[in-house]
C-alpha cells in the first residue's frame, strides 16, 4: 500500500503538525501527515483564540515566515483586539476570537489544497530505526510506512490521562483516544521522559445565561488582522465576548471538591501551566482574592457553545456545576461539556538541536507540546521551524535558524534547548531581551525577505514588504526635510498640551513628542497631501511613526544585539570534552555536557553557566 518512501511524515495534526506539513511541502518535499482523525486537523482544543501577549507577535512571525496560522486566523475571526494599546509598540499584541469549527475546517481546506502533501488516518504506535536514524513510523494497522525525516507533534496524545474529579480514564481530549507505543520507542533508543499537566474549562450553553449581569468586552472599534497578505480583510461585524468575576461564595463552594480534586489529592503528580492555572489552583495560591475574573468567550458565528475562560477546573462535576451556578449571569447554567485536567508526557527539549532535531536520533524533529510548551501559537511555530529544517536537510541546504534579535520564535526555542523547561512553556514579552526590534508591526520587514531565500515565503509576500519599507524610508525622509512653521503647527500643538514653537522646526522633531500622534499632524494640509500623493496607507503610517519615536531605543537594543551576535560566531566543537577545562564550575561542566551548546552566545544562556564560566571558555578557544 505505502510504497512510497516519503521525504517526510508529520505524526499529529494540530497546530504544530498542521504548519509543519504545511512548510515541509510548499519548500518541495513529499509529505504524509498522519493523524488519528482528518476530521479534527488544527482543532482548537482549548480555548477559542489566536494572539495575545507576545503570542500574537508569534502568529504574525508565522504569517511573515509563509505558514497558514494567520490566513487562516483571519478568515475565521469573530473578534479582533490589539491589546496593550495604552503602552509601547513593543508591548502590542493583536489577539482574535476564532470561530472553532471553521477554523478546522479552513485549515484543512488549505492542506488539502497544498501541493505534495499526502493525508492519512492512522494510529502511529512504533518508531522504525536503522540505528542511531529515523527511517519510518508504525501504525495500529500494522502498516510501516518509510520516510527520510519524522516531525512527532503528538500534542497532548502521548500516553494522556484525563482527570475530572475521582474518576481517570485516559485520552488525548475529550472523546479521543490516546497515543501508546511513541514514547515508549524513544525511551528504549535513550530519550528521557517526562510527564506535564494541562486543563481546560467547561462549555456551556449560551441560551442558559443571563448577559445583562455580565460586563460586555466588544472587539476593537477598528479592528486589524493578522495576515500582511491583502487575501484577508479586517472583520466588519464583531461578536462581544463578557466578563464576569467569581466570589468568596464561589469559592468556598470549588473548596468543597478539593479532598476529591486529582490535583490536591496526589493523583495528579505533574506540574501544570504556571500562568495559565486552574480556578482550584488559583484560590488555593492566592486565598487573600476575593474574585477572579472570568471570560465568557462564543466559540462561533452561530454556535450556542461558550468556553469559560478562567474556569479550568478538574474537579468533580457536581462541584463544578454548584460553583458555576453562583457566578453573575450563571445561575440557570446548563453544561454541554465538564471541564477536566489532562496528563501526557514531554520530552525534555535540551534533548534537540536549535533545527528541532533530536541530538540522539537523526532525521527525527519533536515540535509542539512533546516540548514542553503550552499554546496554539507556541507549537504552531515549532512545527513551521521543523517543517522548514526537515525539507530544507533533505536538499542539503544550510539549516534555518532564528536568533533571539530576529524573532519571538528565536528566543522560543533558544529558550527550550538551553534552558528547557519543567513546567509548560508560555511565551511572554519579557522573556525578549529585544522586543522593542520584535515588534508584532514589523514581523514582516524581519522575517519575510529571510524566508523568501529558503523559498518558503512567496514573491508576492516580498513585494509588499520592499514596498513597505521603501514607503516608511520615504515617509522619513519627508518628515527629516520638511520644515512647519509655529503658526502652522503652534494650534495643534497647544490643543495636545505641548510647548509651542516660535520659529520654524523639522517636522521629525515635532513627530517625536510623546504628546502628538500621526493623526495630529495630518491635521497640516502638506503632511495629508503627500501620505495622499505617495499612497501611503496606515500600515506605513503605524510604521513611520513607531520609527521616529522609538527610533532612540531601537537603535540602542540593535547595538546590543551586535555585541552578543559576535559571541553567536564564536563556535564550540560538537562534543566538546568539557572535562578537559578545568578551571570551569563542576555546574558549568555538568550543564554544557549535557545541553552541547554550538556557540559560546548559546553556552552563555544556560542556568548554571556563570560570565567567569564563559570568560573561561573563550580564553580556552583562543579568544
Amino acid at each position: 500500500m505505502f510504497n512510497t518512501v516519503y521525504d517526510v511524515i508529520v505524526v499529529g495534526g494540530g497546530h504544530a503538525g498542521s504548519e509543519a506539513a504545511a512548510a515541509s511541502a510548499n519548500l518541495g518535499a513529499h509529505t504524509l501527515l498522519i493523524t488519528m482523525n482528518l476530521q479534527n486537523i488544527a482543532q482548537m482544543s482549548c480555548n477559542p483564540a489566536m494572539g495575545g501577549i507576545a503570542k500574537g507577535q508569534i502568529v504574525r512571525e508565522i504569517d511573515a515566515l509563509g505558514g497558514y496560522s494567520g490566513i487562516v486566523t483571519d478568515k475565521t475571526a469573530i473578534q479582533f483586539k490589539m491589546l496593550n494599546k495604552s503602552k509601547g509598540p513593543a508591548m502590542w499584541s493583536p489577539r482574535a476570537q476564532s470561530d472553532r469549527m471553521r477554523f478546522a475546517e479552513c485549515w484543512r481546506t488549505m492542506l488539502e489544497q497544498t501541493n505534495n502533501l499526502d493525508f492519512y488516518q492512522d494510529n502511529v504506535v512504533g518508531l522504525l530505526f536503522n540505528e542511531d536514524v529515523i527511517v519510518g513510523v508504525k501504525t495500529a494497522l500494522g502498516i510501516e510506512i518509510k520516510s527520510k525525516k519524522v516531525i512527532i507533534t503528538a500534542g497532548t496524545f502521548l500516553n494522556g490521562l484525563i482527570h475530572i474529579g475521582d474518576k481517570t480514564f485516559g485520552g488525548g481530549r475529550a472523546g479521543e483516544s490516546a497515543s501508546i507505543g511513541i514514547t515508549e520507542d524513544l525511551i528504549k533508543v535513550g530519550f528521557e521522559a517526562g510527564r506535564m499537566k494541562t486543563g481546560t474549562p467547561p462549555r456551556v450553553d449560551a441560551r442558559s445565561l443571563d448577559f445583562s449581569k455580565m460586563i460586555e468586552q466588544p472587539g476593537d472599534q477598528n479592528p486589524e488582522k493578522f495576515s500582511y497578505l491583502p487575501i484577508t480583510k479586517s472583520l466588519k461585524k464583531q461578536r462581544s465576548c463578557y466578563m464576569s468575576y467569581t466570589s468568596l461564595e464561589v469559592h468556598d463552594l470549588l473548596r468543597t471538591g478539593f479532598d476529591r480534586s486529582p490535583m490536591f489529592n496526589g493523583r495528579i503528580q505533574s506540574i501544570g501551566p504556571r500562568y495559565c492555572p486552574s480556578i482550584e489552583d488559583k484560590i488555593d495560591r492566592f486565598a487573600t482574592k476575593d474574585r477572579h475574573q472570568i471570560f465568557v468567550e462564543p466559540e462561533g458565528w452561530e454556535t450556542v457553545e461558550i468556553y469559560v475562560n478562567g474556569f479550568s477546573t478538574s474537579l468533580p462535576e457536581d462541584v463544578q456545576d454548584k460553583a458555576l451556578r453562583k457566578v453573575a449571569g450563571f445561575e440557570n447554567v446548563k453544561f454541554l461539556r465538564y471541564g477536566y485536567a489532562i496528563e501526557y508526557d514531554y520530552f525534555p527539549p535540551t534533548q534537540l538541536t536549535h533545527t528541532l532535531e533530536t541530538k540522539l536520533i537523526k532525521n527525527l524533529y519533536f515540535a509542539g507540546q512533546i516540548n514542553g510548551t503550552t499554546g496554539y501559537e507556541e507549537a504552531a511555530a515549532q512545527g513551521l521551524m521543523a517543517g522548514i529544517n526537515a525539507a530544507l536537510n533533505i536538499k542539503n541546504k544550510a539549516p534555518f535558524i532564528l536568533k533571539r534579535n530576529e524573532a519571538y520564535i528565536g528566543v522560543l526555542i533558544d529558550d527550550l534547548i538551553t534552558k528547557g523547561t519543567e513546567e509548560p512553556y508560555r511565551m511572554f514579552t519579557s522573556r525578549a531581551e529585544y522586543r522593542t526590534l520584535l515588534r508584532q508591526d514589523n514581523a514582516d520587514l524581519r522575517l519575510t525577505p529571510l524566508s523568501f531565500k529558503i523559498g518558503l515565503a512567496s514573491k508576492e509576500r516580498l513585494d509588499r514588504v520592499n514596498e513597505k519599507q521603501t514607503k516608511t524610508d520615504l515617509f522619513v525622509k519627508f518628515l527629516v526635510q520638511t520644515s512647519v512653521k509655529p503658526n502652522e503647527i503652534n494650534p495643534i500643538l497647544e490643543a495636545n498640551n505641548t510647548a509651542k514653537i516660535s520659529q520654524s522646526m523639522k517636522l521629525f522633531k515635532i513627530a517625536a513628542r510623546p504628546q502628538l500622534n500621526f493623526n495630529n499632524l495630518r491635521e497640516l494640509e502638506k503632511v495629508e497631501r503627500f501620505i495622499i500623493e505617495n499612497l501611503i496607507d496606515n500600515e506605513v503610517v503605524e510604521q513611520t511613526e513607531i520609527h521616529v519615536k522609538y527610533a532612540g531605543y531601537i537603535e540602542k537594543e540593535k547595538n546590543q544585539a551586535d555585541k552578543l551576535n559576535r559571541l553567536e560566531n564564536v563556535s564550540i566543537p560538537s562534543k566538546f570534552d568539557y572535562t578537559k577545562v578545568v578551571s570551569l564550575s563542576i555546574e558549568a561542566r555538568q550543564k554544557l555536557t549535557k545541553i552541547q551548546p554550538i556557540t559560546i552566545s548559546q553556552a552563555s544562556r544556560i542556568s548554571g553557566v556563570s560570565p567567569s564560566d564563559i570568560s573561561v571558555l573563550l580564553v580556552y578557544m583562543g579568544r
